[in-house]
């Protein structure tokens, strides 16, 4: 992850998440696939790996762009939209 991904705004919302399913931190590791020190860093302002991050999120429900700095306003085209949806459905080759 880059400066543009906010980790500080990030780690409080997995905290929150973390802390409404009264899940300890070595419970997330667990369920995630993520080590307790990479949570443990992410804690002090690290950044986690792609493949940490992507576990991250989809443990919480929470969504990327929600943390990217700076980011655009204007909406991905359709033919965007479409082309991930088809790329992430296992489904299809």
């Amino acid at each position: 992850m880059a400066e543009n991904f906010d980790t500080e705004a990030f780690y409080a919302a997995l905290n929150a998440t973390r802390l409404s399913r009264q899940k300890t931190w070595k419970d997330v590791a667990q369920e995630t696939g993520v080590a307790a020190s990479t949570l443990s860093r992410m804690g002090q302002g690290a950044n986690s790996d792609v493949d940490g991050l992507a576990a991250l999120l989809r443990w919480s429900n929470l969504k990327a762009e929600m943390f990217i700095r700076g980011g655009s306003k204007k909406e991905a085209s359709p033919i965007a939209k479409l082309t991930a949806l088809l790329r992430a459905d296992p489904h299809l080759t």
